[in-house]
């Protein structure tokens, strides 16, 4: 079990990280994880899932566009969960994610995920409390499903102060480039702010059995791209990926 108090972690990067130093890093790290990426379609032994969690205007869109642009498309795929469909609904909470895992050779980013079913639904007590320890149980069981079958996870929880969060909504108002991104009910929901901090804690202890959660400080968006291409490139090199050996066929 996974016990993460995150009021006791920084949402900025150490002092001890210079900023042009941590860029160039980072888009090291982004070409090494493309040739990686090569690797991995090739071979099509593995997979990689990417969850990307946290509260609004906490970057994930952002996120996905700098640390995932330069990969081949062939080999990825962003899959964005909102509210449930009527037909989604009729069935088990997991069966909507279940069609959109990834294959063999494939990198998938979850754009919020599983967890919104224990947490958006838990704070607003859609769901009673014995459905949400039945929901932890499943989510286990899920990715330990996903793991058994090759696939490697990374859980981000993006990991944003309120100040950082009360900013970026506001910028949603003023820049007409960002006016598009706004939800008077993400307002609503920074209202919750401490219930929500509640809920990521326990999913963080309840379902870390089989893929860690990594809290990724995301108040600065150069330290948070230079953390998840660390997470990425960290979990391809561990697949030890090789290229799949020439195979001459026989003439009948």
């Amino acid at each position: 079990m996974q016990e993460i108090k995150l009021a006791k972690i920084n949402t900025v990067a150490p002092k001890t990280f210079d900023k042009e130093l941590t860029k160039i890093k980072t888009k090291e790290m982004i070409l090494k994880i493309s040739e990686l990426q090569d690797v991995l379609i090739a071979s099509k032994k593995n997979s990689l899932l990417v969850i990307l969690q946290g509260m609004d205007a906490s970057g994930k869109d952002g996120a996905i566009k700098k640390v995932f642009s330069g990969l081949n498309p062939a080999g990825l795929r962003v899959e964005t969960f909102k509210r449930p469909t009527q037909e989604e609904l009729e069935h088990d909470f997991l069966w909507r994610l279940h069609k959109v895992t990834p294959q063999k050779g494939e990198i998938v980013i979850f754009n919020r995920s599983h967890y919104e079913d224990v947490l958006i639904q838990r704070v607003h007590k859609w769901i009673d409390e014995k459905t949400v320890q039945q929901r932890f149980e499943a989510i286990n069981n899920f990715e330990k499903l996903l793991e058994q079958n090759g696939t490697k996870i990374i859980k981000c929880y993006m990991h944003i102060s309120p100040e950082a969060q009360l900013e970026r909504l506001e910028e949603r108002k003023t820049n007409p480039a960002k006016m598009w991104k706004h939800r008077d009910s993400d307002w609503e929901e920074r209202k919750l702010w401490k219930e929500y901090m509640s809920a990521y804690e326990d999913a963080f202890q309840h379902c870390s059995k089989s893929a860690k959660w990594n809290i990724v400080s995301v108040d600065q968006n150069w330290y948070k791209e230079f953390q998840i291409a660390s997470l990425v490139l960290d979990a391809l090199k561990s697949m030890k990926l090789k290229y799949p050996a020439l195979i001459i066929e026989e003439k009948k």
